[in-house]
């Protein structure tokens, strides 16, 4: 699984990520990082990447598309934490959840709390 990490959170996250062994990039490594959300959403599917967003736009993009890609996950009540804080609970909540965003899926990721919901969203 390769993971985009979106603008609004650190290209740390993604040095963090790949340091714990997992394929992770930002979308400034990409040249994406002042693109549209359609565009990195493209990207995303068109590369095969899930997206990890503290953006809710990312999951509205997939009920408005119906679509069964790319996986996101939404970080939610993380604005105030480092981005050492957001590395480690990804990487404590990824191995649960890796089959649904393998398969297709919407993670919401909180400090308190997990839900997962498949794709496309209806």
């Amino acid at each position: 699984m390769k993971l985009l990490i979106d603008a609004n959170l650190s290209p740390r996250v993604a040095a963090l990520l790949v340091g714990a062994g997992y394929a992770a990039t930002h979308v400034g490594a990409l040249g994406l990082l002042t693109a549209t959300d359609d565009a990195i959403f493209d990207r995303a599917v068109a590369d095969k990447f899930v997206i990890v967003t503290a953006d809710s736009d990312f999951p509205m993009l997939l009920a408005l598309r119906r679509a069964t890609s790319p996986s996101v996950i939404h970080m939610r009540g993380v604005g105030d934490l480092a981005p050492e804080a957001h590395a480690a609970l990804l990487i404590a909540n990824i191995p649960a959840i890796a089959e649904e965003l393998e398969r297709g899926a919407v993670a919401s990721l909180s400090p308190t709390r997990l839900a997962v919901r498949d794709l496309p969203v209806r």
